[in-house]
C-alpha cells in the first residue's frame, strides 16, 4: 500500500529533505557511472573529461552537517513557463545548490538563481509576489524547526526572525562558514552586482564584508561560469591564517576552482629573507616608485652611432643611423612593454630592409623578413640599443648602487628618501640578497614593465586597507581586463602605509570608476562590544561612521583590572571561564607576549591552537598574536593587556587601530584584562 501523506507540516518538510538528499545522491551516481571510453579521441581529451567529471562529483557532495535547503518561497502566481498564469502559485525550496529529481524537475533551487532573489529582498512593503517566506532551523543536519512570514498578509505584523538570529549567533567551531541562509538585503545587492563593474565595500567589524565578497564570487561563477572558467578567479587575503579560516566557504557552496593567495605569494619572484624599517617600507610602497622603476627599466636604451648593414648573398643592405633612430624613438614613444618593444625592434629594422629590397627590384616575402630579423647585424643593433632586462637584477642594482638610484629617482625622490630606500648592505646577487616584502613588490612592478602580467576575470581583495600603493598596483595588474571586489575597513588599517581613502586606493588599483558601498549594520559583534570599541574611532578614523549592531547581548563585555603579578593567572582563569561556554575561544595578546602565554597555557593543561588551525570539540582555544587577529572571529575573546598591544606598534594611531581590531573579534563575549592603564578613549 502507498504511504499515507502526513498532515504534519514539519514532517512534510523533513520528507522533502530526505527526498532531496536521495535525488542528489542519484545525481552523483549518474555522474560516477559515466563511461567516457567511447567518446574521447585522444588521451588529452580523456584526461580533460575525467578531470571535469571528478570536479562534478566533488561539487555534488552531500555534506551531512550542511542543510540542502534553508528556506522556501511560496509565490502568489505561477512563474514557470510550462504553467499557465491561471494555475495558481508555485513553491521553491532555496538551498546551497540545485537538486533535481529523475524527471529533471527542481527539488531545490540554487540560492543564486533569479527565482531565489526574493528570499533575500522581499519585504512587507515590497513582497515581490511572495505570499510566504519560510525559514528552516537545523540541529546538526536534521531539520528541527520552521517559521513563516506571510509577506502579502497586511494583518500580520513585522516580527524578528528567531531562526535567523539563531543562525547568526550559532557558535563558531571550525573554519568560517557561509552566510547564504542569512544574507541581508543590503548584502545581497552587493553579492549580485554585475561582473563588469568593480565594487569597493567599506565594512565595519561584524558587517559580513568578507562573507559578502566570497558569496559574490560564488554568484559570479554561477551567472558567468563559462567566462570565468576561461579567465579565472582569485581571492587575496592578508595572511595564510586568514586564508585557512575562509577556505571552506566556497567549496561548501559547490565552487572548487577559486584560487587563494596573499599579496606576497603573488609577487614571489624573489625569496624574502629581510625586513625593512617602517620608513623604508613606506617609501618602497609609495606610488612614486613606479616612475623610478620605469626610468630604470628604460635606462639602458641608447641611440645607434653607426648604420646597420645586412648582407644577403652578394648584396648589402644599409639602414642609415637616422632611420634606426626614428624606429627606436617611435618605439619609445608608444610606451609599450619593454620586452614587447624589444621583440618588435628587429622586425621593424627587417621591414625597413625589405622595403629597400623591393626598391632594388627584389620580391621578398615574410620568410625573408624573419630571416633578416635574425641576422647578426640586426641582433647586434638590438643588443646595443635595447638590451635585455632581468627585473630582479635591475631592482638589485637600483637598491644597491646610489648613483644608479639617483639617476632614476631625480626629481621623484629627495636625496634623504633615496638614502632611506637603499639597502644598508648592497646585495651581491639575486639569490643571496636579503630581499624584503616591499622589494618583492618592486620586482613585480619591474617584471610587468618588461612583460605584461596576465589578467584574471575577477579578483577579491580582502583587508585591502593595509596595502601600499605599490601593492595595489600589483593586485590591479591581475585584473586589468577583469573586475574586482575590494573589501576593507579604514579603521582597521594597521600598516604605516595604510590607505587614507578608498578613492585613492582604487586609483592605485587602476579602478577609479569603482562603486563604493558602506556596510555599518553589524550582525556578528554584540552592540555592547562594538559600542565600546567605537570609542576609538575619532582617534583612528575621524569621520568614519560608527557601526551599530542588530544584536544586544547584556553581559557580553567584561573589563577587569588585574593587580601586579597576577596577570598570567587572571588570563588562565578567563580562558577557563570562556571555555565553559559552547563554541570557540580566542586569547588575543601582543605578539611579544605570545611565547610566555603559550608556556603558561601548556603548563596549566589548556590545549591551544595557532591561528588558521581548525578548532574541534577537543581543542577550542586559539592563541592569537594581535598582528594576526584581523579577519578572524571567535565566540568568546580574552584580550590580554591592551597597553601592550598598542606599544607593539611603531606609532600610537597604528597601535590603537590594532587594539580596535582585537576588540571586535568576539561574537558572544569579550573579556578585557589590563594591569596597565587603558587608553584614555576607553576609560
Amino acid at each position: 500500500m502507498p504511504a499515507t501523506p502526513t498532515t504534519d507540516p514539519l514532517q512534510r518538510e523533513r520528507d522533502h529533505l530526505a527526498s532531496s538528499r536521495a535525488a542528489l545522491r542519484a545525481m552523483r551516481e549518474d555522474v560516477e557511472s559515466l563511461d567516457i571510453r567511447d567518446v574521447t579521441g585522444t588521451w588529452v581529451t580523456a584526461l580533460v573529461l575525467q578531470n571535469q567529471i571528478e570536479a562534478r562529483i566533488a561539487a555534488l557532495a552531500d555534506l551531512s552537517h550542511t542543510p540542502l535547503f534553508f528556506g522556501r518561497l511560496d509565490y502568489l502566481h505561477a512563474i514557470s513557463e510550462e504553467l499557465s498564469e491561471g494555475s495558481g502559485g508555485e513553491s521553491f525550496y532555496i538551498g546551497r545548490r540545485h537538486v533535481h529529481d529523475a524527471d529533471g524537475d527542481p527539488m531545490v533551487i540554487d540560492w543564486r538563481a533569479p527565482v531565489s532573489q526574493p528570499f533575500y529582498r522581499a519585504s512587507r512593503t515590497e513582497p515581490m509576489d511572495v505570499e510566504r517566506r519560510r525559514r528552516f532551523g537545523y540541529t546538526g543536519g536534521e531539520l528541527t524547526a520552521y517559521e513563516d512570514e506571510h509577506l502579502s498578509d497586511p494583518a500580520e505584523g513585522d516580527t524578528t526572525s528567531a531562526l535567523l538570529a539563531a543562525e547568526i549567533e550559532k557558535p563558531r567551531v571550525g573554519p568560517m562558514r557561509d552566510i547564504v541562509a542569512t544574507i541581508q538585503p543590503e548584502q545581497d545587492e552587493i553579492v549580485r552586482s554585475d561582473i563588469t563593474g568593480t565594487i569597493c565595500v567599506q565594512g565595519a567589524p561584524g558587517t559580513g564584508k568578507t562573507a559578502v565578497g566570497l558569496h559574490r564570487v560564488a554568484y559570479l561563477l554561477y551567472a558567468h561560469r563559462e567566462r570565468l572558467a576561461r579567465t579565472g578567479t582569485l581571492v587575496i587575503g592578508p595572511n595564510n591564517a586568514f586564508l585557512s579560516y575562509i577556505e571552506q566557504v566556497l567549496p561548501a557552496l559547490g565552487e572548487l576552482d577559486v584560487a587563494q593567495a596573499t599579496v606576497q605569494q603573488l609577487v614571489g619572484h624573489v625569496e624574502v629573507r629581510g625586513e625593512d624599517d617602517p620608513e623604508a617600507a613606506r617609501l618602497k610602497g609609495d606610488a612614486r616608485m613606479a616612475e623610478v622603476l620605469r626610468r630604470a627599466v628604460r635606462s639602458g636604451i641608447t641611440l645607434p652611432a653607426e648604420p646597420c648593414v645586412v648582407v644577403r648573398g652578394s648584396r648589402r643592405w644599409r639602414v642609415p643611423v637616422y632611420e634606426l633612430v626614428q624606429i627606436i624613438e617611435e618605439l619609445k614613444g608608444r610606451e609599450v612593454r619593454y620586452g614587447a618593444a624589444r621583440d618588435a625592434l628587429p622586425q621593424r629594422i627587417a621591414h625597413t630592409v625589405l622595403l629597400k629590397m623591393e626598391q632594388g627590384g627584389e620580391a621578398p616575402d615574410d620568410r625573408v623578413q624573419d630571416a633578416v630579423a635574425r641576422n647578426s647585424a640586426v641582433k647586434a643593433v638590438v643588443k646595443e640599443c635595447w638590451p635585455a632586462v632581468d627585473p630582479a637584477k635591475l631592482v638589485l642594482r637600483l637598491l644597491s648602487e646610489p648613483e644608479f638610484l639617483a639617476e632614476c629617482a631625480e626629481g621623484v625622490l629627495t636625496p634623504e628618501e633615496q638614502r632611506a630606500v637603499l639597502w644598508p648592505k648592497p646585495g651581491r646577487s639575486v639569490k643571496t640578497a636579503r630581499w624584503t616584502a616591499a622589494d618583492a613588490v618592486l620586482v613585480d612592478e619591474a617584471n610587468d614593465l618588461v612583460q605584461r602580467t596576465p589578467s584574471l576575470g575577477h579578483v577579491v581583495l580582502d583587508e585591502a586597507q593595509d596595502l601600499s600603493p605599490m601593492q595595489y598596483r600589483a593586485v590591479g595588474r591581475r585584473c586589468t581586463t577583469g573586475s574586482a571586489t575590494v573589501l576593507g575597513d579604514l579603521a582597521q588599517g594597521t600598516t604605516p602605509w595604510a590607505t587614507a581613502s578608498w578613492p585613492e586606493a582604487l586609483r592605485h588599483l587602476g579602478k577609479p570608476e569603482a562603486h563604493i558601498e558602506e556596510l555599518t549594520k553589524g550582525f556578528r559583534v554584540p552592540e555592547e562590544v562594538i559600542a565600546y570599541a567605537s570609542r576609538l574611532l575619532p582617534a583612528i578614523a575621524p569621520g568614519l561612521a560608527p557601526a551599530s549592531s542588530v544584536r544586544e547581548a547584556p553581559g557580553s563585555l567584561t573589563i577587569r583590572h588585574i593587580a601586579d603579578g597576577e596577570t598570567t593567572e587572571a588570563v588562565l582563569a578567563a580562558c577557563r571561564e570562556a571555555l565553559e561556554h559552547e563554541g570557540s575561544t580566542g586569547l588575543i595578546a601582543a605578539d611579544a607576549r605570545i611565547p610566555q602565554l603559550a608556556e603558561a597555557l601548556t603548563a596549566a593543561g589548556l590545549p591551544h591552537l595557532s591561528p588558521g588551525t581548525e578548532t574541534s570539540a577537543q581543542a577550542r582555544l586559539t592563541l592569537v598574536p594581535a598582528s594576526l587577529a584581523k579577519g578572524l572571529e571567535y565566540d568568546y575573546v580574552v584580550l590580554d593587556e591592551p597597553a601592550a598591544v598598542i606599544a607593539g606598534e611603531p606609532d600610537e594611531r597604528t597601535g590603537l587601530r590594532r587594539l580596535y581590531v582585537a576588540l571586535t573579534r568576539a561574537v558572544s563575549g569579550l573579556t578585557v584584562l589590563h594591569g596597565e592603564p587603558l587608553p584614555e578613549q576607553l576609560r
